[in-house]
């Protein structure tokens, strides 16, 4: 525990300030996903049936976009509560939305390979052509809905 703390000192301010933003932002969005209903949660975005195109940024709202992306996944590490996917895709939309930056939000789903009968459901967000949360394997996920926020 005290490694990681000098770990967290050595941080620089800015990264600091990204990972409790990002941190608070992860214990929010858990909260509201258990106690809200997912149409309340995704009001603000604008639903699309299908996969748009991406969105193209700034150089300098690409590097914000993919740092805000590295203080979630950081950040999603050490919550004493599940920050799954889902939680880290909210928490990147509110985080970015709030920095002026556009992106989506991918909900998908794929069969369970242990049992046939069942579905496993994943969410990522993207900027660009960046993936900022939930990179890891959604290539094997089909898109069933697309969540925009942000400007074209």
């Amino acid at each position: 525990m005290i490694r990681k703390f000098k770990k967290f000192t050595t941080l620089p301010a800015e990264e600091k300030k990204l990972f409790l933003e990002a941190y608070v932002t992860l214990g929010k969005m858990r909260a509201a996903i258990l106690t809200v209903s997912f149409k309340r949660l995704t009001r603000a975005l604008e639903h699309k049936p299908h996969q748009k195109e991406t969105i193209p940024l700034s150089e300098a709202q690409m590097q914000t976009a993919i740092k805000v992306g590295r203080a979630i996944s950081r950040a999603a590490a050490y919550t004493p509560w599940e920050s799954a996917c889902l939680a880290q895709s909210l928490t990147a939309q509110k985080m970015l939305q709030k920095r002026g930056i556009p992106g989506v939000f991918y909900l998908g789903a794929t069969k369970d390979e242990e049992n046939e009968e069942k579905m496993k459901a994943y969410a990522w967000s993207q900027c660009g052509d960046a993936i900022i949360t939930g990179g890891g394997g959604h290539e094997a996920f089909t898109v069933l809905s697309v969540f925009e926020w942000g400007e074209r």
